[in-house]
């Protein structure tokens, strides 16, 4: 199973839409993932029309209809989904004790891409595919699950 994984989006206050570049690579997945900041019901309704979607609730998405934070299964892997994982230092402990049972936590909110295993959970942030910020490319996720393993990319757009 092929997860496309996405953050901060802010579409379209961001930008009007998502590059092609993420596109395809959401034509190739199963499902899609949005770690919050959707921004507007018309993006959200466009991503649902694409692939089953799995979103919960950024900052900026205070008039959309989505969980703070999101627990499923998906091949023998648990999944946690959040949008703010607070700060860098202690963040694999501390998502650690809020998801207990989780394999993988994937959040958002900085805008920084991470993929990086701290206390026995894969940590991923996707990055932003529309607002970099101060990183040097827009990026979002990839996730390929197989029976209880996940292998996870970052991938540029740019």
């Amino acid at each position: 199973m092929k997860l496309a994984v996405l953050a901060d989006t802010h579409i379209p206050k961001r930008a009007k839409e998502l590059p092609q570049k993420a596109h395809e690579l959401i034509k190739q997945a199963d499902a899609i993932v949005h770690a919050g900041d959707v921004i507007s019901n018309e993006f959200l309704d466009a991503l649902k029309k694409m692939k089953p979607l799995y979103a919960v609730r950024g900052n900026n998405d205070s008039t959309l209809s989505l969980p703070e934070q999101l627990e499923f299964s998906l091949e023998g892997l648990q999944i946690a989904v959040i949008h703010d994982s607070g700060a860098s230092k202690g963040r694999g402990a501390r998502m650690r004790r809020r998801f207990p049972n989780a394999d993988v936590v994937i959040f958002g909110h900085s805008h920084i891409p991470m993929n990086e295993v701290e206390e026995g959970l894969l940590l991923f942030n996707p990055g932003s595919s529309t607002d970099r910020r101060m990183q040097p490319k827009h990026t979002m996720g990839m996730l390929i699950i197989h029976a209880g393993v996940v292998d996870a990319e970052i991938v540029t757009l740019d």
